[in-house]
């Protein structure tokens, strides 16, 4: 099969186009799906890396985001039938550790996220546990349906789950142009909260804006902490999606108004934040540490995906060939929402 494979962990110059590359096979209870996108996330870039955590095999096969169709189904395997459409859920767990038995298979002990842990979506065919594969929403193409699992999930997850938004809060999106900042900016105002987002050029401010933000700050201007505050009349937020990590961290917790909530899944910018423990606890403030979400709340985002309330968006598709320039283009920062490859 079509694939592409890194041999060695460094730069997208790693990013090898193969074209004889074995089809995974297909075990009782598995599936093996056709597929026809896959969206690049940072993680993509992480591991490509190389991360220890991960303990990636190489060569490996990135991409967690995959839509594409049932190619054949292993044995035991009932519901699904050649050529179904689907996503999938970007974590394969377990089933038997405590974690997975409350619901909360992001937590798995041995959980494996798709892409990082196991082979992933750069490929024409991926295999995958049943439980993994969720019907495709028909009123999205495949680049689109691609570009929704694992940024929406992620979303939904730290403002729904977590901070538990409410209606009429202010929430901060850092980063709203991104593939997850793009979504929480939607989830924010599903909710019926007031958005402030940061993106860093005015095009892009733009774009937050014509996806529902109240208001927009340019995080590049010096100042970008007065003009958030502003935003509320000098009250602050209640709650903080913040994903960018060292660079803005102690700056977040400061813009959090008394009883406010701060919900993390990244560090782009750095591993270790400082701030003043005083002030977490005599405001009674919250910080949550999130990871990824669960295939429950996945469930419950499809239905705003199909109704149209959520829509995912994508700034680019390239060939499955052109997997180097994707990779240079999601480094470059020079896009909004999610970059896509197409594997026809």
């Amino acid at each position: 099969m079509r694939a592409v494979r890194i041999h060695a962990f460094g730069s997208a110059s790693q990013l090898v186009y193969e074209e004889n590359v074995p089809e995974p096979p297909v075990g009782a209870g598995e599936v093996k799906v056709r597929v026809r996108a896959c969206a690049l996330n940072h993680l993509d870039l992480w591991v490509r890396h190389g991360i220890p955590a991960y303990k990636t095999p190489l060569p490996h096969i990135l991409g967690s985001d995959v839509a594409g169709e049932v190619a054949e189904v292993g044995e035991g395997v009932r519901g699904w039938g050649k050529g179904d459409e689907v996503v999938l859920y970007p974590i394969v767990a377990c089933g038997r550790c405590r974690f997975c038995k409350m619901g909360r298979e992001n937590l798995c002990v041995e959980a494996q996220v798709i892409g990082a842990h196991r082979p992933g979506g750069y490929a024409e065919y991926i295999v995958v546990p049943e439980r993994n594969l969720l019907h495709k929403p028909s009123n999205l193409s495949f680049e689109e349906a691609a570009a929704f699992p694992l940024v929406f999930l992620t979303a939904w997850h730290m403002l729904i789950t977590k901070a538990k938004l409410q209606p009429g809060e202010w929430v901060l999106v850092m980063g709203g142009s991104s593939g997850v900042g793009s979504a929480a900016i939607q989830i924010a105002k599903l909710r019926g909260a007031l958005v402030v987002a940061t993106a860093g050029s005015e095009a892009k401010l733009a774009r937050c804006r014509e996806l529902g933000a109240d208001f927009t700050v340019n995080h590049n201007d010096p100042d970008w902490h007065k003009r958030v505050r502003e935003a509320t009349e000098g009250e602050g937020m209640d709650v903080v999606f913040e994903h960018v990590g060292q660079a803005v961290f102690d700056t977040c917790v400061r813009l959090l108004n008394k009883g406010g909530r701060l919900v993390t899944c990244g560090a782009t910018t750095g591993a270790e934040a400082k701030f003043d423990i005083r002030y977490l606890f005599s405001r009674e403030l919250e910080i949550y540490g999130t990871y990824i979400g669960t295939r429950a709340e996945l469930e419950q985002i499809l239905p705003h995906i199909v109704m149209g309330r959520l829509k995912p968006i994508v700034d680019s598709v390239f060939d499955l060939r052109e997997a180097r320039a994707a990779h240079e283009k999601l480094e470059s920062r020079d896009f909004f929402g999610k970059v896509v490859l197409r594997v026809v």
